[in-house]
């Protein structure tokens, strides 16, 4: 019985977490869906950042897939508050250089 009425309490404590993260949320005036995107997107970017420092010279493939993948992150970024993510600005910046170097060389080979 008293087994039965911790894991209640529990349940109770975790629900009221979730209510309690999901005000806070609405509070800083996003949706729940930006926030979970812009979670999501975080963990890319960490991909990426490693991905541009790795790697200067990318096939037509892996261009392609980079930019795809930073356009995702520049909307998820896009949608919430930028002092989220202060500390991730140095990531982003690169980045997003990274994106600006990829369509300038992409542009010069169309416009050949």
């Amino acid at each position: 019985m008293t087994i039965l009425a911790i894991i209640y309490i529990l349940i109770f404590v975790i629900f009221a977490l979730v209510a309690y993260a999901v005000l806070q949320i609405k509070l800083f005036g996003m949706k729940v869906k930006d926030f979970w995107t812009f979670i999501e997107a975080n963990q890319m970017l960490d991909k990426l950042y490693k991905f541009a420092k790795q790697y200067e010279n990318m096939s037509p493939q892996e261009q392609l897939i980079y930019l795809s993948e930073a356009e995702k992150i520049f909307k998820a970024f896009d949608n919430v508050p930028d002092s989220l993510w202060e500390e991730e600005y140095d990531k982003y910046k690169t980045v997003v250089s990274k994106y600006k170097d990829i369509k300038m060389i992409r542009w010069a080979e169309e416009n050949k």
